[in-house]
């Protein structure tokens, strides 16, 4: 989601630019992203491979891009290779017109397709490759009531195929999952709210479980992020885990998450910052690393 107003956020050129004590547990490192397209920013969604190197982003304006994220010896980031910007189509195969491009989550099926979540106009589309033509998955009359600028942020695909939409509305006291088997979309469970944070990416990890990436905007001081984990079933959410909490200013917007088992056998928490297509801001890709 595009955070409205004036704000200034503390930009971090690399991780050795962010002060030490403000770190919260587990860092691992910060990048910034930059390409020459004028296209490029936006980016509030990710998907990594299994190896940690292969990526594809895709913007809140309708594109995407498909790249490499080159690493050194201990597995950090050294270099973000990109390929080229381009849009996502729509189910004639032409770019998504304005309004209904404001492409929010990304989640990749083990088939390899991919399905993306929109928020202005709440609906899910299914893509069996990065830049074919979209099959638009069922829009049910609920899709319809979200607030403007509030519904799908969050996509992920449970263990058993489920396809997991997370919306970003704040009218209640926690948040409806929405879940696709395949055929229709069913409501619930509900995730529970914790403070002012709002969900803006999410994936299920190698261990199964849901991790859902939050954000708090704390005006000039800039944006907070919060990772907690449950174990899901269709049933509820149950065995919460807070995983991350960083204080406000640390990191930019971050937008997208993937979650990944590194070669020593560690989960890592990949994300990328949404820059808004503003100056003060920057595109990130942050990372995190869990140890058992």
């Amino acid at each position: 989601m595009a955070v409205t107003g004036v704000c200034l956020v503390l930009l971090q050129g690399s991780a050795g630019g962010i002060a030490r004590e403000t770190l919260a547990p587990g860092f691992w490192s910060s990048t910034p992203w930059r390409m020459p397209q004028r296209a490029f920013g936006g980016f509030s969604a990710l998907e990594l491979g299994d190896d940690g190197h292969s990526f594809m982003a895709v913007s809140d304006r309708g594109t995407f891009v498909e790249g490499r994220l080159e690493r050194d010896a201990s597995g950090r980031i050294t270099q973000i290779l990109s390929g080229r910007i381009r849009p996502l189509l729509d189910e004639d195969g032409l770019p998504l017109p304005p309004v209904w491009n404001d492409s929010e989550g990304l989640a990749r099926a083990a088939d390899g397709s991919v399905y993306v979540s929109f928020e202005r106009e709440a609906r899910v589309l299914h893509y069996a490759r990065p830049g074919a033509p979209a099959k638009a998955l069922p829009r049910p009359a609920a899709f319809f009531d979200f607030p403007r600028n509030a519904a799908f942020e969050g996509l992920a695909i449970a263990p058993d195929g489920t396809v997991l939409a997370i919306p970003e509305d704040r009218s209640g006291a926690g948040f409806v999952l929405w879940r696709f088997d395949g055929v229709a979309w069913a409501s619930g469970p509900i995730l529970p709210r914790l403070g002012t944070f709002l969900p803006v990416g999410a994936d299920f990890g190698p261990d199964g479980r849901l991790y859902l990436l939050e954000r708090a905007f704390h005006g000039l001081a800039g944006f907070a992020s919060q990772i907690r984990s449950f174990s899901y079933s269709a049933g509820g959410l149950s065995d919460q885990r807070i995983l991350l909490q960083t204080d406000p200013g640390v990191h930019d917007n971050l937008e997208g998450l993937s979650v990944w088992r590194d070669g020593e056998g560690a989960i890592r928490l990949t994300m990328v910052s949404d820059d808004n297509f503003l100056w003060l801001q920057q595109s990130q890709i942050v990372e995190y690393r869990l140890d058992d």
